[in-house]
């Protein structure tokens, strides 16, 4: 019982720490209803000097698209557009005057060509610079039913790019502003627009018929990496016809644009990216895109990073527009988009009509990956010989895609030493240790190698390479300069932030 009298309050202290408690709360209540009430009163004086819109003042309310009213309102001449465009969707326009002003397309794809256009429905996914542009020539061809989706607005930086934008259409979705636009040239045309963001789950909503119909294609005019894999991959999945067009910023030269396979695009960050994340869901080929075989190089734009005193506020990923989406600046010439567009519209254009195109392919590969990756287990038995090993049965664990990724992609078609890109080969880059192949199942020795591990060379810088550092007892470090070695480095690093991906 006196232990148990020692460890139980007596009536005093539980009164004490009954009275503690209250007061706290009290204080607690009074300090939050203190702050409370400073804030609504800023508030209401922050309201109370807002003036009401009188003629005293030229404020005007907001429109539904969250603009100025004197900035977005419809002129006289939009509000015409939009009646005449009204009435010609529901069939009170004369069909020659239709085909007098698709007369230049008829002539050249035909009457068979042109109605297959007419009636063809195309979605366009994101309304910028080539969306804008492909979105125009489109509906200037013939397309009736064009469905327009992007979350974003107009904005002045907009207007170096934007196909048809003007400055009253600034604080406007971008997709009601070609709408507007587009009435006016093409009042046929029926614009479903959708203002909002492509994602993988409202995706079955978003690319769903019009009136019943299927979309003929889908153009993919995305700039942000994962909504453009996610619709490409949809479109894969469900077996519709798309084309997407890849990096337009920080390129000049209009004679690079090509139109291929995404297999064969190359020299573009955003291409890059989105051949290794499709790849991931098992797409490595079979979707047309625009590219750009540009390559960077001394004086041209880049990607430009945010400023240092914008990472030193705290979290950089807040100045996006929305989550996950890039920050930076990226320069952009306005001609290029435009070049893009155009080229996506092209395509889809004769595709449709069924008229006869074939572009200059890209030169097939695969050959040479093969012989890569054949040079490159000739190497691995040769090392496994040197340590007394059993080469029967050794097989590497890369592919012949992992060495096609490796010489393309990782060393750009260089080798790393010299720069050359004649007789290349891929090797080992450090010695490797004790054991380096698992042969733990009877007849068959599997190599310990990834991509991380090796290296472009020529065939000569390969033996010498063999010679010194793989057979010998020197290091890559102690064999190279400075400037290769922080090349190998560069690549590595370059790989393995790409790795979660393949």
């Amino acid at each position: 019982m006196s232990f148990i009298s020692r460890i139980t309050p007596s009536t005093n202290q539980i009164h004490l720490i009954v009275v503690s408690v209250v007061s706290i709360s009290l204080t607690a209540g009074i300090i939050l209803g203190g702050q409370e009430v400073r804030r609504r009163t800023r508030v209401k004086a922050v309201k109370d000097s807002i003036p009401e819109i009188s003629e005293s003042h030229l404020s005007e309310r907001l429109t539904e698209y969250g603009a100025a009213a004197d900035l977005a309102a419809p002129s006289k001449e939009d509000e015409r557009n939009a009646v005449l465009a009204l009435r010609a969707r529901q069939g009170d326009y004369d069909d020659e005057l239709i085909l007098e002003q698709l007369a230049r397309n008829r002539v050249f794809l035909t009457d068979e060509g042109l109605q297959k256009l007419r009636s063809a429905f195309i979605i366009i996914v994101g309304c910028g610079g080539v969306g804008s542009h492909a979105a125009a020539a489109l509906a200037r061809s013939g397309i009736s039913k064009i469905r327009l989706i992007d979350f974003d607005q107009v904005t002045l930086s907009s207007l170096n790019r934007h196909a048809v934008a003007t400055l009253t259409d600034v604080g406007t979705p971008k997709v009601h502003a070609i709408r507007r636009r587009l009435e006016a040239v093409t009042p046929w045309v029926h614009f479903d627009c959708r203002n909002e963001l492509f994602g993988a789950h409202v995706a079955d909503a978003q690319l769903a018929p019009l009136d019943g119909q299927a979309p003929d294609y889908v153009v993919d005019a995305i700039d942000n990496i994962d909504s453009k894999v996610d619709l490409l991959a949809y479109c894969d999945a469900n077996g519709i016809k798309v084309i997407s067009s890849m990096g337009a910023g920080a390129k000049s030269d209009p004679t690079r644009i090509v139109i291929g396979d995404i297999a064969a695009s190359t020299d573009d960050p955003l291409s890059k990216s989105t051949r290794v994340k499709l790849r991931k869901r098992g797409i490595k080929s079979g979707i047309p895109v625009v590219f750009s075989t540009e390559r960077p190089g001394p004086g041209k734009a880049q990607l430009l990073p945010l400023a240092e005193d914008e990472f030193a506020k705290g979290n950089v990923g807040e100045l996006g527009v929305l989550s996950n989406f890039r920050v930076r600046i990226m320069p952009v010439l306005g001609t290029m988009p435009a070049i893009f567009g155009m080229a996506v519209a092209n395509h889809v254009m004769l595709e449709i009509s069924g008229y006869p195109h074939e572009y200059v392919a890209a030169k097939s590969r695969d050959k040479m990956y093969d012989g890569l990756l054949g040079a490159l287990l000739g190497q691995e038995e040769r090392l496994a010989r040197a340590t007394g090993g059993d080469t029967v049965g050794l097989k590497l664990s890369l592919t012949a895609d992992d060495a096609g990724y490796v010489a393309d992609e990782m060393y750009r078609g260089r080798s790393a030493v010299s720069g050359l890109s004649t007789r290349l080969v891929l090797t080992r880059w450090r010695k490797p240790e004790p054991g380096f192949f698992d042969d733990s199942i009877p007849g068959q020795k599997l190599v310990k190698l990834s991509t991380s591990d090796l290296v472009c060379m020529t065939k000569e810088e390969a033996a010498q390479h063999m010679k010194l550092v793989l057979q010998g007892d020197k290091t890559p470090e102690e064999v190279y300069d400075q400037k290769v070695c922080d090349l190998v480095q560069r690549r590595i690093d370059e790989d393995a932030s790409l790795e979660k991906y393949r």
